[in-house]
């Protein structure tokens, strides 16, 4: 651990570090998506259009606004003219004009997922189709919010070019949420009282999907979350699904690999108050690791606006704790990464899926070097896999855990579609005790509590050259 003696040169020499990266760095890192897709991927932008919804006004952006079939663009960024031109084909029902210009917006960006549904969606037209919808926080956290639209652009693709569900072809309604509990109550509400929309993949983070799922669950619309990870899921009701496993799998998961592998009882975790997913989290692993034979030393807040990276590091020493455990949120992960910078590698580090960004190999580099963090799936897990050839021929790169659970979810939908296509008849599919359906990352198998049975998968954090920042998660052997 870092001596008290060396804890001002650190903070000093942490502060420059940041403030290097702050600009140009940033940036770069909003170049790429976490999925490690070649340069080209839609990123942030401040541009704005008169076909594209509003970005940063929270709940003031009415709620018409917030959905799109291809009427108008949800993901503000690099609207290139042809994909102007092609939202405004189909926003004037002219849908083959609609299709030659989505389909030269793909050859610009074949990254592109939101112009993919919308080319998708247009060469339907007016036929008849099942709808389903898809809820991102496509203006606030847009690398994640791509990831997840990706999985269901290239189901949706595929379940389209293979003749579509029994005949039916899938259209898919994008939604944009913000990651905002309230504006996600907004947007379940307006799909609800949608009575084309069958069923839902969203949303994005623990609190907007527990926002949301107690309307969903009301009128009797199913939603499948792709990323929402929190235990609290579980109790809503038997129209909420997931296909990522749930906090349980993950700290069931760090818990045996600090005690088995690393040898270790002891640890500190970081953690914040403000988010459902991050306390999800440290109970979980608490709670395994206390089973396992270990125990919780330290709890350290993230969001605590006090917050001091070394002083926590120095607590942490204090109290003998031998590993670091960060379950840190997305609004989080600056400050967990203070603590990756100021431990330079001294003790061990463990991490949940919130800390499975660019950003953390970026920021963290050589001190970064040795985490494990546990995520649902990883595509060097099995690089012989179906949908890893499909996926990297679709996109041009490597996709990552988000992609994959979106594509799943999205095939759970199909799978109802094909057996019953009515909303209550997809939810009776998907409770069936033998419901079994292939999807991104094997068998799709949900619990009575809806929860995915399936484990999580350990990553390392190490030197190369595939994230092109130097470093790279790969699987645990």
């Amino acid at each position: 651990m870092a001596q008290k003696n060396e804890t001002p040169v650190l903070i000093v020499s942490l502060l420059l570090t940041l403030a290097l990266l702050g600009g140009g760095a940033w940036w770069f890192f909003n170049r790429l998506s976490p999925g490690m897709l070649s340069p080209g991927s839609p990123t942030a932008s401040g541009n704005s259009n008169s076909t594209s919804a509003s970005s940063g006004n929270g709940s003031a952006t009415p709620i018409q606004e917030r959905l799109s079939a291809g009427e108008k663009v949800l993901f503000a960024a690099e609207i290139s003219p042809q994909k102007q031109a092609g939202v405004e084909a189909i926003a004037a029902g002219n849908f083959e004009q609609a299709v030659s210009d989505l389909e030269a917006a793909l050859q610009a960006n074949r990254n592109d997922p939101e112009a993919l549904i919308y080319l998708n969606n247009a060469q339907i037209g007016n036929q008849t189709a099942y709808t389903v919808a898809v809820s991102v926080p496509a203006a606030t956290f847009i690398n994640p919010a791509q990831e997840i639209l990706r999985g269901v652009a290239q189901a949706q693709t595929e379940v389209n070019q293979a003749g579509g569900i029994n005949g039916v072809p899938l259209k898919v309604l994008v939604a944009s949420d913000d990651n905002d509990p309230q504006v996600s109550q907004q947007v379940a509400e307006a799909l609800a009282d949608n009575s084309e929309v069958l069923g839902v993949v969203g949303h994005f983070s623990s609190e907007a999907t527990l926002a949301s799922a107690e309307i969903y669950q009301s009128t009797g619309l199913v939603m499948i979350s792709p990323t929402s990870t929190a235990t609290q899921l579980s109790e809503v009701g038997d129209y909420v699904f997931r296909t990522v496993p749930s906090d349980r799998f993950t700290a069931a998961a760090l818990s045996r690999y600090m005690v088995n592998t690393l040898q270790a009882q002891n640890a500190a975790i970081y953690f914040s108050s403000e988010s459902a997913y991050s306390q999800s989290l440290k109970n979980e692993f608490t709670t395994a690791l206390y089973g396992d034979g270990g125990q919780i030393l330290a709890e350290f807040d993230l969001a605590d606006p006090a917050f001091s990276a070394a002083d926590t590091l120095q607590q942490a020493a204090e109290q003998d704790a031998e590993v670091l455990v960060l379950v840190a949120n997305a609004a989080m992960l600056d400050q967990a990464l203070q603590a990756v910078a100021v431990n330079r590698g001294q003790l061990p580090l463990l991490g949940g899926d919130g800390t499975y960004t660019p950003k953390t190999l970026q920021v963290g580099g050589e001190a970064a070097v040795g985490m494990v963090v546990a995520v649902p799936w990883h595509i060097l897990s099995d690089p012989q896999a179906e949908f890893v050839q499909s996926s990297r021929t679709f996109w041009g790169g490597d996709v990552n855990w988000r992609t994959a659970m979106a594509y799943d979810a999205t095939q759970a939908l199909i799978a109802g579609l094909e057996t019953n296509p009515t909303r209550e008849g997809i939810r009776q599919t998907l409770n069936v005790s033998g419901f079994a359906v292939e999807g991104a990352t094997g068998t799709i198998r949900f619990l009575p509590s809806g929860d995915r049975n399936q484990a999580a998968q350990l990553v390392i954090i190490e030197p190369g050259s595939r994230s092109g920042y130097g470093y790279d998660f790969v699987p645990v052997p």
